[in-house]
């Protein structure tokens, strides 16, 4: 056997050594990241978690909004989706990639603020207690410019940030995938829906 046969062996016993060992710990890794995985308490009766880092009304505000933005949002959990985004320690929100220079919960929350200012100063009511036509009209306003009053981010930087979260909530995910007929083809998939 010559230098080259022998190198040649050598290598393919340890691709085959690699890939045992990478199985293996492919294995362990997403048996490990299931077990500490949070179970969804969809369809349980166990009530859900306490949100973390967004008040009700917030949670409330956003909920009203992302059906507004894209219907179906609120059910497909958009505000549990901010919420435990900006409870972890790295949030994987779009407003990590605008490089924005206040903190992903500050931004949301004087975002949503805002918004509901704007609407009681408005219409004299919550957001989320607006009529459809209403929050409609009140959400094209902030997307084309900053409404007179508006304390909190850039209106329309808001509008881009909430519809990409709805969005994301919405489609991101391997049901959405399935209700756009797309196959859901992740490289890893992940543990839990977002």
């Amino acid at each position: 056997m010559d230098a080259s046969s022998t190198l040649l062996t050598e290598v393919l016993r340890a691709q085959g050594e690699r890939r045992a060992f990478l199985k293996g710990a492919g294995a362990g890794l997403l048996a490990a990241s299931l077990s500490s995985a949070r179970i969804s308490y969809a369809g349980t009766e166990a009530p859900p978690p306490a949100y973390r880092v967004l008040t009700p009304p917030q949670v409330r505000t956003l909920d009203a909004l992302g059906e507004t933005l894209l219907p179906g949002a609120a059910a497909a959990g958009i505000s549990r989706y901010v919420d435990d985004q900006l409870a972890s320690a790295e949030p994987l929100l779009l407003l990590k990639y605008v490089d924005f220079p206040a903190d992903s919960t500050d931004f949301y929350r004087q975002s949503l603020d805002a918004l509901e200012q704007h609407s009681q100063a408005t219409h004299q009511q919550a957001f989320h207690a607006l009529a459809m036509a209403d929050r409609i009209a009140m959400v094209g306003q902030i997307a084309q410019q900053q409404p007179e009053g508006w304390a909190g981010p850039p209106s329309q930087l808001f509008y881009f940030i909430a519809r990409n979260d709805a969005v994301d909530v919405c489609y991101g995910t391997e049901e959405g995938f399935a209700r756009l007929g797309v196959p859901y083809m992740a490289h890893i998939a992940p543990p839990r829906p977002w």
